[in-house]
């Protein structure tokens, strides 16, 4: 199946040319897939420098794993994301007494500034409630929903299987409703 209108084999094919010094396919694969990489970083992280730091880490390791990459293995985009997840584990461990910035969207001159606000403070209250669960039901949660990945692709970038990754997504989706349940009025802008 195609992802971005590529063919999984496309990629194989790429990391084969980077491991041959190809200047060309490396900014392909860049241009492919480093978005999609840094957003999962600053999902799971809440602050987007911590996120470019893993999103560079993320593609210096594949550049070292170029030469010794086996076609038809996991996908590079599943790889990618396994990477990036546990350099993001990492990270959260170094900094267990910090706590994670809140995300601040930019402002949409059409709106007005309720909406703007209202806007920003689902956000807040969202990344709060993501904050709040364990790593692996964040990961899952961020892989699944706001990454767009499949449950079979997420399961596989976090080396479980696919009904752990299912659970971890249940028990998300529960702690998550339960932790926004008191403002959920708010956040829907019934409570306004």
């Amino acid at each position: 199946m195609a992802h971005d209108g590529v063919l999984p084999d496309a990629d194989d094919a790429l990391v084969a040319r980077v491991a041959g010094g190809d200047g060309r396919a490396w900014q392909a694969i860049v241009d492919r897939h480093a978005q999609s990489i840094l957003g999962s970083a600053w999902y799971m992280l809440g602050d987007r420098t911590e996120a470019e730091d893993v999103a560079q880490e993320t593609f210096i390791r594949l550049m070292g794993k170029a030469g010794s990459w086996q076609p038809g293995g996991p996908k590079l985009r599943t790889w990618l994301y396994r990477v990036a997840a546990n350099l993001c584990i990492d990270r959260r461990r170094q900094k267990r007494t910090e706590p994670l910035d809140t995300v601040a969207e930019r402002a949409d001159p059409t709106t007005d500034e309720g909406a703007v606000g209202h806007s920003i403070d689902v956000t807040r209250a969202v990344a709060r409630a993501m904050a709040e669960l364990p790593e692996r039901q964040r990961q899952a949660l961020t892989l699944v929903h706001f990454q767009g990945l499949s449950n079979i692709e997420a399961a596989e970038a976090l080396e479980v299987s696919v009904d752990a990754l299912e659970s971890l997504l249940a028990r998300g989706r529960r702690a998550m409703r339960g932790t926004l349940e008191p403002v959920h009025k708010d956040l829907l802008g019934d409570g306004r």
